[in-house]
C-alpha cells in the first residue's frame, strides 16, 4: 500500500484564509441589479429620447434629470452618487475582510459577518459530498463556489467564492481528508503570491479566457461514461409524464372553453409559461451532463448556464432507483435517481434537485451508472437489476412476487410486484406500466417495518418498507404475502447487521496501517462471533470495497418494529 501523503494545498493548512476579493460583488449582485433597475425606471423617458429618437418619445414633465439641471443640483447629485459608491466599497471591503474559512484535519469552518458574527462547521467524517458550482456571472470572472454537503438539515457549509483553480484544489483536499488520507505540507513555492488586486485581475482574465476557450473542467478528469445526444434529451422532455399531463390539461380546457366557458382560456398563458420554464430548465440542466469515476467517488457535471460539479463519495448513497416511464419504453430509455443526504437549508426541494443522476439514457447507460454508484455489487446482484430484474421472464423470476389473491389490490402488476434479497442489498421491483426497480444497500437502512391495514389483513397481505433518508426513491413494497413479509423482515434485519459490521465507508482511503489493521481485526472477530451469516456479509461487502455507509449515520429516532 502506498503510504505517501498527497500534497496539501496552501489554502488547507489549518489557518484562516479569506475568500476571493470579488466575493462581495457577486454576493451583493442582486442589490446592484435592483438599484440599476430603479435608475432605469426613473430615466426611461430620457433613455428613449437618447437611444430611440425617432420613436417620438422624450423627457416627461417629471423627468428627474431635468429637475436636477433646472434646480442647479448637479454637484450635489454627483457628490451623493460618489458617497453611495464609497459606502458600497467600504461595506463590500468589510464584508470581504470578515469572511474567511479554514480547513483542518477534522473540520471545514466558515465565519462571516461584521456586526452579527456567524460561524459554521462541517466535520469531515460527516461529509456526504462536495459540490462545485459555477454560476454564469461567476464563470465570466473565473470564480466558483464550493458547498460541503453535511449530514443533517441546514448542515451544508458554503465557500463562496474562490478562484476556479483554488476551488478545485480545496475540494480535492476536503475529499482526501474526509477519506482518511493524510496531507503533507505544501511547498513554499506553491503558495499564492501577489496582492489581492493582482489576484482579482488574474482571476477575471483567466475566467474570460476559459469562457472563450471552453476549458472549465480539469483536463486530468476521466472521460464521461455516458453521453446524452441532444435529440434524446429533447425527446425525453416532450415525452415526460409532466409534459403529457400538460397537453391533456390544455385539450380538456379547450373543450371546456368551447362549451361556454371562454374565461378558462385566461389561465392557459401562465400555465404555458410555467411548463415552458420547466422544459427549458430540464434541457439546460442536462445539456452538459457528464458522469465519471474518480479517486474520491462519482463525479457528476450538469448545467449549461450554471455549471455544477458534484462528487458523491463511496458509500454516501442510501438508495438507487432505475425507472422507465411508459412513453420511453419504445425508445428503451431509462432514468436513475438516488436518495442521499443533502444538508441543504432548503430541505427536501433542494435534495430533489440533486436526486436525478441520469436524466435519460439507454439500458447500457443505466447499467454503467449503476455500476458506478454501487461498485460493490457482484455480477449476480447486477443481473437482478435488468437481466433477471425488470426484464425477467415469469418462468425464470428470482423475485418473490405478490400472490394471486393480491390481484385485488394490484390488478395489473401483481405478477411483477416483488422483492429479491442479496447478501448486501434489497431489490424492490414495482409497476407494469411505469416500470421501476429500487436498490437499497442493507447497511444504509436505518430501520425496516412491516405493516398491515384492514384490507391487507383480510386477504393475508402485508407491506414492507426499508427506511432510509428522505428522497425521491420510494423504498417500500406492498401486497406481499404475510409469511413472505415476515421472513423478509427477519432476513433484512440480520443482513443489515452483518454488512454494517464490516463497514468503513466513512474512511474509504485510510493510509494509517495501524488503523487498517485494527479495522480488519475487528471485522474478523465479529465475523467469528456471528458465524456464517457475517461471513456471507463480508463476502458481499469487503472492507476494501468502501461501498456501505457508516452505521453511525443512522437516525436515532428510527425504530425497528413488526
Amino acid at each position: 500500500m502506498n503510504t505517501s501523503a498527497p500534497t496539501r494545498s496552501p489554502l488547507s493548512d489549518g489557518e484562516w484564509h479569506r475568500m476571493h476579493p470579488l466575493t462581495p460583488l457577486l454576493r451583493g449582485g442582486l442589490f446592484l441589479v435592483v438599484a440599476l433597475g430603479f435608475v432605469i425606471a426613473n430615466l426611461r423617458e430620457r433613455l428613449i429620447e437618447i437611444f430611440l429618437p425617432w420613436s417620438g418619445g422624450g423627457a416627461g414633465p417629471e423627468d428627474p434629470l431635468d429637475y436636477v439641471i433646472s434646480h442647479n443640483l448637479v454637484l450635489w447629485v454627483l457628490l451623493g452618487v460618489l458617497g453611495v459608491v464609497v459606502l458600497l466599497i467600504v461595506l463590500f471591503w468589510f464584508s470581504w475582510r470578515f469572511h474567511s474559512f479554514r480547513i483542518t484535519g477534522d473540520d471545514v469552518e466558515v465565519r462571516s459577518g461584521v456586526v452579527f458574527r456567524t460561524q459554521r462547521r462541517a466535520p469531515l467524517d460527516r461529509v456526504q459530498g462536495v459540490n462545485l458550482t459555477r454560476p454564469l456571472v461567476a464563470r465570466l470572472v473565473g470564480l466558483a463556489k464550493l458547498e460541503v454537503v453535511g449530514a443533517g438539515l441546514d448542515a451544508n457549509v458554503r465557500l463562496e467564492y474562490l478562484s476556479a483553480a483554488n476551488a478545485e484544489a480545496v475540494r480535492a483536499d476536503i475529499l482526501r481528508l474526509a477519506s482518511g488520507r493524510a496531507l503533507g505540507a505544501a511547498a513554499a513555492a506553491e503558495a499564492p503570491v501577489g496582492s489581492w488586486r493582482s489576484s482579482a485581475a488574474g482571476t477575471v482574465a483567466g475566467g474570460v479566457t476559459g469562457i472563450v476557450d471552453g476549458v472549465e473542467e480539469p483536463v486530468a478528469e476521466p472521460e464521461s461514461v455516458v453521453r446524452i445526444p441532444f435529440g434524446r434529451l429533447i425527446g425525453s422532455v416532450l415525452l415526460s409524464d409532466t409534459m403529457i399531463s400538460f397537453v391533456v390539461l390544455v385539450i380538456a380546457m379547450g373543450v371546456w372553453a368551447t362549451q361556454g366557458a371562454p374565461w378558462v382560456l385566461l389561465t392557459l398563458l401562465p400555465m404555458a409559461l410555467g411548463f415552458g420554464a420547466y422544459a427549458i430548465r430540464s434541457v439546460t440542466r442536462a445539456l452538459r451532463y457528464a458522469i465519471a469515476p474518480t479517486d474520491h467517488g462519482v463525479r457528476i457535471v450538469f448545467g449549461l448556464f450554471t455549471t455544477v460539479t458534484e462528487i458523491l463519495p463511496p458509500g454516501r448513497i442510501h438508495a438507487v432507483q432505475v425507472r422507465q416511464p411508459l412513453l420511453w419504453r419504445p425508445a428503451g430509455w431509462w432514468t436513475i435517481t438516488v436518495n442521499r443526504l443533502s444538508g441543504s437549508r432548503s430541505g427536501q426541494q433542494a435534495a430533489d434537485a440533486f436526486a436525478r443522476v441520469l436524466p435519460v439514457g439507454t439500458r447500457a447507460d443505466a447499467e454503467r451508472v449503476v455500476a458506478l454508484l454501487l461498485p460493490w455489487l457482484s455480477p449476480e446482484e447486477r443481473d437482478l437489476v435488468f437481466a433477471r430484474g425488470v426484464f425477467a421472464a415469469p418462468d425464470d423470476d428470482p423475485f418473490t412476487t405478490t400472490p394471486a389473491r393480491g390481484c385485488v389490490v394490484r390488478p395489473l402488476s401483481w405478477r411483477r410486484n416483488g422483492f429479491a434479497l442479496s447478501p448486501s442489498a434489497l431489490f424492490l421491483r414495482r409497476g407494469r406500466i411505469w416500470r421501476s426497480l429500487a436498490i437499497v444497500p442493507l447497511a444504509r437502512m436505518q430501520s425496516v417495518s412491516v405493516e398491515q391495514g384492514p384490507v391487507y389483513r383480510r386477504i393475508g397481505l402485508a407491506h414492507v418498507r426499508a427506511h432510509t433518508v428522505a428522497g425521491s426513491v420510494y423504498t417500500g413494497i406492498g401486497a406481499l404475502d404475510r409469511v413472505d413479509a415476515l421472513r423478509l423482515f427477519e432476513d433484512v434485519e440480520a443482513g443489515s447487521v452483518a454488512t454494517a459490521a464490516v463497514d468503513r465507508s466513512h474512511r474509504w482511503r485510510v493510509e494509517d496501517p495501524a488503523v487498517e489493521d485494527a479495522g480488519v481485526e475487528v471485522a474478523e472477530s465479529e465475523g467469528a462471533a456471528d458465524g456464517a451469516g457475517v461471513a456471507e456479509g463480508e463476502g458481499a461487502a469487503s472492507p476494501t470495497s468502501a461501498a456501505i455507509p457508516a452505521p453511525s449515520e443512522a437516525h436515532p429516532d428510527e425504530k425497528e418494529h413488526r
